[in-house]
C-alpha cells in the first residue's frame, strides 16, 4: 500500500510542473500596478509606457473586480471617451501616451487603469491612483458641566472634530503639551469616522480621562496627522481647560486694602477657600462683652464691606467655610484694626478778649496711635505752634479770628482730625477802606460793597436807599453790599458806609466820579483813582491795616505834587513885587523917559497919588488855583477868575 501512494504523490507533482512550464493561460501572476499619488480636486495624468514608431493606436480601461470595462480609445493619434462614469473628466495630454483624468475623487482610488497597445496585446500596464485629502482644522468641544476628582471611571473631558479628509487622519491627544496614550482606568481614547456622500472622512475623537486636582488649570488639545503627495502634515486644534472640582483643604481670611486702616476707609473682607467650587461661607464677629462670635450680615457670599470704616469695627473676625458635597467645616480667624482718632476739643471753645490780653488755647483728642498736634493760622495756614497748647501773648486787634488744632496720627498717614476755633478781640468795627474813588456812568447800575469786622459783630447801614445784602464771612467779619442805580445826585452826594457796634462805629465814605471809561488810559485811572469796573472789588488786604481806627481820623494828605505847586505860585508873585518896587522907584527919580510912543503919565486923583497898585495875572490852571485855597489861601468870590492884586504903598 505504502508504494502506490508513493506513485500518486510524484505523478501529481510532475503535472503541476509541466503545468506551469507550458503556461497555461489565466495562471500567470500579474505585476503590481504603478502607484500614483494625487490630491482630491486635481488632475491624474495616467502614463502609458508604450513604445511605438508611427501613429499610437490604444485602449483605456478601468478594472474592478476583475472586471475590465473600456473607458477610452486612442486611434491615430486621437481620443474619444466610452459612456460611463469617466466621459466627461477623460482627455488625450500630449502626444497620446498619456490619458488626464480631471476632478480626482476618493471613489476613483477603487479601481485599476489599465492601457493595452492594439498592436501587441501582450504590451499592457497597469495603473493604481492612491488620493489624498488634508482635513479641514480640528473643532474641539470641552465638557463644560466639569469633572470631580472622586470620579472612580474616566470621565468625558472634550471631543475632537476633523472633518472632511482622506484618508481617514491619525489623531492624537495632548495634556500641557504632553501626548497622552491609553491607560487602563485613567485614559481612554475613543474614536469613530463617517464616511460622507463625497467621499471624504469625518472623524470624531471623544478623550476621556482621571483628573487631580492640579489638572484645574491643565490644558487639553487634539492634533489631526495626515499625508499628502507633498509629505506628511498636522493640524492642531485651540486649547481648552475643562472645570475640575475638588473638595476644599483650608480657608482663609483676606483683608483690603492692606497696610494700616483708619477710620473713613473702604475696608472689604473677603472669605477665601482652595476648593472648587468654594464653599458657603458665613462671617462672624468677637462680640466685646460676651465673647461669643456673632454672624456679620452680608450681600455676598464670603464677602464683608465695611464703608465707611470706624474704630467699632475692629475686633476677631472669622469665615467659616461649609462645603455641602463633603458635609465638612473649614474656617480661619483674623484680627482686624481700625485706628482712629477722636473728635478734637479745645478749651476754652470760644474765646473772648480785651486787647492787650494773653490767651492760652489748650487741644486733646484720643486715638489708639501716638498723637501729634499742629496749630495752624486760619487766614494764612501757617504752622504756628507744634503741640497740644498755642499761647497767644499781648493780643492785638489783628489776632483775632480763626485757629486750627490738627492732631495727627504720623505712623497711618492721612489720619488726623481737625477742629476750629475763633478767637475774638473786643473792639470798635475796622473798616476795610476809610475812603473810596470809584469811576462810574450816569444810569448804569451797580453794586457798592462795604466791609468791617469787630467784636461784637457790626452791623453796616448806608445813607442812601437800595438794595442790600449782607454776608457774614465768620463771627466778627461783615461783608454788605448795596445794588443802586447812579445818578447825578448820587454822583454830587456821594455814598457813606456805616459799621457800628456796642463799642463804637466807623465809617467808608465812596466818591462817585462821572467818567467815559472807553477813554480813560491806565495812567489817568490810576491818577484818578478810579475804577474801569462798575463792581466795587472787595480787598483783600487785613482790615486794619487800611482802615481808620475811628470815626474822627484825620483827613488823608494831599499829594506832594501840591505842595510844590502853591511854594512856585507865591514865589512868583514875590518876584513881580519886587519888580513892579523897582521901576516905580526909578521912575519917580527921572532915570526912565518917556515918549509919545512909549511913555504914558500916570495920572491920579490927589488923594491916591501916593497908592500904586500892580495887577499880576496868574497863569496857573483852576485846579491849581484850587490847591492854593485848600493850602489855607482866602476863598474868592464865585466871579473871581484867578486874578491877585498886589497893593504897594510908600
Amino acid at each position: 500500500m505504502g508504494l502506490p501512494r508513493l506513485f500518486c504523490a510524484f505523478l501529481l507533482a510532475f503535472c503541476c510542473c509541466s503545468r506551469r512550464a507550458a503556461g497555461v493561460p489565466g495562471e500567470a501572476e500579474q505585476p503590481a500596478p504603478e502607484l500614483l499619488e494625487v490630491e482630491v480636486g486635481s488632475t491624474a495624468l495616467l502614463k502609458c509606457p508604450v513604445h511605438s514608431q508611427g501613429n499610437l493606436s490604444l485602449d483605456w480601461f478601468s478594472v474592478h473586480k476583475e472586471k475590465q470595462a473600456l473607458i477610452y480609445r486612442v486611434r491615430q493619434g486621437q481620443g474619444q471617451s466610452e459612456p460611463g462614469e469617466y466621459q466627461d473628466r477623460l482627455s488625450l495630454h500630449g502626444r497620446g501616451a498619456t490619458l488626464a483624468l480631471a476632478h480626482v475623487t476618493p471613489h476613483d482610488e477603487r479601481s485599476v487603469f489599465l492601457c493595452r497597445s492594439k498592436r501587441s496585446r501582450s504590451q499592457e500596464h497597469r495603473i493604481q491612483l492612491q488620493v489624498y485629502k488634508a482635513p479641514e482644522e480640528p473643532s474641539i468641544q470641552v465638557n463644560t458641566v466639569g469633572i470631580s476628582v472622586n470620579s472612580e471611571e474616566p470621565e468625558e473631558i472634550a471631543t475632537c472634530v476633523g472633518r472632511n479628509g482622506y484618508p481617514i487622519p491619525q489623531v492624537t491627544w495632548y495634556k500641557n503639551r504632553q501626548p497622552l496614550k491609553e491607560e487602563k482606568n485613567r485614559v481612554h481614547i475613543q474614536s469613530s469616522q463617517i464616511v460622507e456622500s463625497s467621499g471624504l472622512y469625518t472623524l470624531h475623537s471623544i478623550l476621556k480621562a482621571q483628573l487631580v486636582k492640579e489638572d484645574k488649570d491643565s490644558q487639553f488639545y487634539c492634533e489631526l496627522s495626515y499625508r499628502l503627495p507633498s509629505g506628511n502634515h498636522m493640524k492642531e486644534s485651540k486649547d481648552v481647560t475643562v472645570p475640575v472640582f475638588y473638595p476644599a483643604e483650608k480657608v482663609w481670611v483676606e483683608v483690603t486694602p492692606m497696610g494700616m486702616l483708619k477710620e473713613g476707609d473702604r475696608v472689604e473682607i473677603r472669605c477665601l477657600a482652595d476648593g472648587n467650587p468654594p464653599p458657603h461661607f458665613s462671617i462672624s464677629k468677637q462680640n466685646h462683652s460676651t465673647m461669643e462670635m456673632e454672624e456679620e450680615k452680608s450681600d455676598q457670599d464670603g464677602i464683608l464691606v465695611l464703608e465707611p470704616a470706624r474704630k467699632e469695627h475692629s475686633g476677631l473676625y472669622e469665615c467659616q467655610g461649609l462645603d455641602f458635597n463633603n458635609m465638612g467645616s473649614l474656617s480661619d480667624q483674623q484680627e482686624l484694626l481700625v485706628n482712629y482718632v477722636s473728635d478734637v476739643d479745645v478749651s476754652p471753645a470760644t474765646p473772648e478778649l480785651q486787647e492787650g490780653s494773653d490767651l492760652t488755647l489748650t487741644c486733646k483728642a484720643e486715638s489708639n496711635q501716638a498723637l501729634e498736634y499742629h496749630w495752624l493760622r486760619e487766614k494764612t495756614e501757617k504752622v504756628l505752634e507744634k503741640g497740644p497748647v498755642l499761647h497767644l501773648r499781648d493780643l492785638k486787634r489783628e489776632a483775632a479770628g480763626g485757629y486750627f488744632c490738627v492732631a495727627s496720627v504720623p505712623s497711618v498717614p492721612g489720619l488726623n482730625r481737625t477742629q476750629l476755633v475763633h478767637v475774638a478781640v473786643y473792639g470798635p468795627p475796622w473798616m476795610a477802606f476809610k475812603e473810596r474813588k470809584l469811576g462810574v456812568k450816569e444810569n448804569e447800575v451797580m453794586n457798592l460793597t462795604c466791609e468791617a469786622s469787630g467784636h461784637p459783630q457790626p452791623t453796616i447801614s448806608w445813607n442812601i436807599n437800595g438794595t442790600v445784602h449782607k454776608q457774614d464771612k465768620d463771627a466778627q467779619h461783615v461783608l454788605s453790599t448795596l445794588n443802586v442805580l447812579v445818578t447825578p445826585e448820587l454822583v454830587e452826594k456821594g455814598v457813606e458806609c456805616v459799621a457800628s457796634n456796642s463799642l463804637g462805629r466807623n465809617t467808608t465814605l465812596i466818591f462817585l466820579e462821572l467818567v467815559n471809561l472807553t477813554t480813560l488810559t491806565p495812567d489817568s485811572t490810576t491818577t484818578a483813582g478810579l475804577s474801569t469796573s462798575t463792581h466795587l472789588s472787595t480787598s483783600t488786604a487785613s482790615p486794619h491795616a487800611r482802615a481808620n481806627s475811628t470815626s474822627t481820623e484825620k483827613k488823608l494828605k494831599e499829594p506832594e505834587s501840591q505842595g510844590v505847586v502853591i511854594v512856585a505860585v507865591i514865589v512868583s508873585i514875590l518876584v513881580l513885587a519886587v519888580l513892579g518896587a523897582v521901576l516905580y522907584f526909578f521912575y519917580k527919580k527921572g532915570k526912565l523917559p518917556c515918549g509919545r510912543s512909549g511913555k504914558q503919565e500916570i495920572t491920579l486923583p490927589p488923594s491916591r497919588k501916593s497908592e500904586i497898585v500892580v495887577e499880576v495875572k496868574s497863569d496857573k490852571l483852576p485846579e491849581e488855583m484850587g490847591l492854593l485855597q485848600g493850602s489855607g489861601a482866602d476863598k474868592r468870590a464865585p466871579g473871581d477868575q484867578g486874578e491877585k492884586y498886589i497893593d504897594l504903598r510908600h
